[in-house]
C-alpha cells in the first residue's frame, strides 16, 4: 500500500537536504516523505555512521537514499541504517555526477538494469523496510521508453513496486550536471504512460516541478489515472515557504504553516544543535529562501549568511532577521497606504 505521505515529498539533493535542513522542511510540513542526501553505501560501511545517519525521531517520515552498484554492500549499508529509525531505503539511479559516474553509480545504471534489480533484491532481504529506486527515464542515447521500461520490467521482477522517476534524460557525456537541470526538456507524459500501463506500481513524478499548486495539479487524474505522489527539487529548497502550504493543499488539513510560525517550530532544534555546538551557520543556510519575494528578503538573506558566521551566533541571529522582514513589510505597507 502506499504510504500517504508519498502524495508530497521532498528530493534528496546533495550538500543541501542534511540532518538540519529536513528538521526545517519538516517545521513547514507535518505530512511530506522527506529524504536525506544520497549516502554511498561504501561510507556507511567504513565510515562515521553516528555522523552520516544521524536521524531525529520526531523528524518523520525520512528515507534514506544510498549510492552504490554492489548488491551485498548496499544490502550491509541498509542493515547499517535499521537503528536511525528511516521509513525506506531509496537507491539513486538519478545522479549525473561525474563522481557518481566514476564509482559506477547513480544515472549510469540506467545502462544495467538487472544490475540494480539484483541490489534491489538485496536490500529487500536485508532489511524490512520499503526499497524504493529513484531513476531517470533514460542516459545519453538511451530510447527512453526502453530504457524506463526494461528499468522497472527488471525490479519489479526482484519485489519493487515503489518508483521516483526524475523525467529528465540524463546526458552523463557533453553536459554538466548544472546543465543537465534544464536540458533535454522534461517527459511527464512517459511517466503518466508509465502509471497507465503498470497500474499497480506506486509512480511519483520528479523534475521541474516548479510550486506545490503545480505538484497538486499533477496529483489530478489523466484519462482516469493518477500519479501516486509528486516529488519537488529546487524549489522546495530555495523557496520553503512553499512547503508551507503543502498539509492543506496535498494532505487536507485544515491548516498549513506561514514562515513565522515555521521558524518558531524550529527554534526548539535549532537550540538544542546550538547547545551540542553546531554552528548556527550550519542551520540558517537552509533558511535563507524562506522570505522569498517578501518585501526585506534581501536583508533577510544577508544577515543570516553573516551574522551567523559570528562566534558565538545564537537565536537573536533569527530574531533580529526577522525583525527587519516585518520593518521592511510595514514600510511598504505605509508607502502603498500614502500613495491611495
Amino acid at each position: 500500500m502506499t504510504h500517504p505521505a508519498y502524495r508530497l515529498s521532498v528530493a534528496p539533493m546533495m550538500d543541501w537536504t542534511d540532518r538540519h535542513c529536513r528538521a526545517f522542511h519538516r517545521s513547514l510540513t507535518r505530512r511530506a516523505m522527506l529524504y536525506t542526501e544520497m549516502v554511498t553505501a561504501d561510507a556507511v560501511i567504513h565510515g562515521d555512521r553516528s555522523r552520516l545517519l544521524a536521524h531525529d525521531p520526531e523528524v518523520g517520515p525520512v528515507a534514506l537514499q544510498l549510492g552504490g552498484s554492489e548488491p551485498a554492500a548496499l544490502a550491509e549499508a541498509a542493515q547499517a541504517a535499521l537503528p536511525f529509525g528511516y521509513d525506506e531505503i531509496n537507491l539513486n539511479v538519478g545522479c549525473p555526477s561525474d563522481r557518481v559516474q566514476s564509482g559506477r553509480f547513480g544515472a549510469c545504471l540506467m545502462r544495467e538494469p538487472q544490475l540494480v534489480a539484483d541490489c534491489m533484491a538485496a536490500m529487500a532481504e536485508a532489511v524490512p523496510l520499503p526499497v524504493t529506486v529513484k531513476c531517470r527515464i533514460g542516459v545519453d542515447d538511451q530510447v527512453p521508453e526502453q530504457a524506463l521500461f526494461a528499468l522497472v520490467d527488471a525490479c519489479v521482477a526482484s519485489g519493487v513496486s515503489h518508483f521516483v522517476v526524475h523525467a529528465r534524460m540524463a546526458w552523463l557525456k557533453g553536459l554538466s550536471p548544472k546543465e543537465n537541470r534544464d536540458i533535454p526538456p522534461l517527459d511527464y507524459s512517459l511517466v503518466h504512460r508509465l502509471k497507465r500501463e503498470r497500474p499497480e506500481l506506486t509512480v511519483v513524478l520528479n523534475g521541474g516541478v516548479p510550486s506545490v499548486e503545480a505538484a497538486h495539479d499533477l496529483l489530478v487524474p489523466e484519462d482516469g489515472v493518477a500519479l501516486d505522489g509528486v516529488m519537488l527539487g529546487r524549489t522546495a529548497y530555495h523557496e520553503p515557504a512553499g512547503l508551507g502550504r503543502v498539509d492543506p493543499l496535498i494532505f487536507g488539513e485544515d491548516e498549513g504553516r506561514s514562515a513565522e510560525a515555521a521558524l518558531e517550530a524550529y527554534r526548539p532544534y535549532v537550540a538544542a544543535r546550538l547547545e551540542e555546538g553546531v554552528h548556527l551557520s550550519a542551520m540558517a543556510r537552509h533558511m535563507l529562501g524562506l522570505m522569498h519575494g517578501r518585501p526585506g528578503a534581501r536583508t533577510w538573506r544577508r544577515i543570516l549568511t553573516v551574522d551567523s558566521l559570528a562566534p558565538g551566533a545564537g537565536l537573536e541571529v533569527l530574531d533580529r532577521a526577522l525583525e527587519a522582514v516585518h520593518e521592511a513589510e510595514a514600510r511598504a505597507a505605509a508607502r502603498l497606504e500614502s500613495a491611495a
